[in-house]
């Protein structure tokens, strides 16, 4: 491999946004997500509501009426 022209790959702490944290490897400093594996409701088993760009409120207000 030549040497100056690969980026520096190190471990690094990933941050959810429930407060889970993990450590894994990557090029970048710190890697913040929205859903890991504690609280993704696929491992979890619990059913959750994941909003994204206000889709449920939207529904709600849609059906609301019905």
């Amino acid at each position: 491999m030549r040497e100056g022209i690969h980026p520096n790959y190190s471990e690094i702490s990933v941050k959810c946004a429930c407060g889970n944290t993990f450590a894994t490897r990557s090029t970048r400093k710190e890697i913040f997500t929205e859903i890991c594996s504690a609280c993704h409701p696929f491992f979890t088993g619990k059913q959750k509501l994941v909003d994204t760009a206000g889709r449920v409120e939207r529904f709600k207000r849609r059906y609301a009426k019905a």
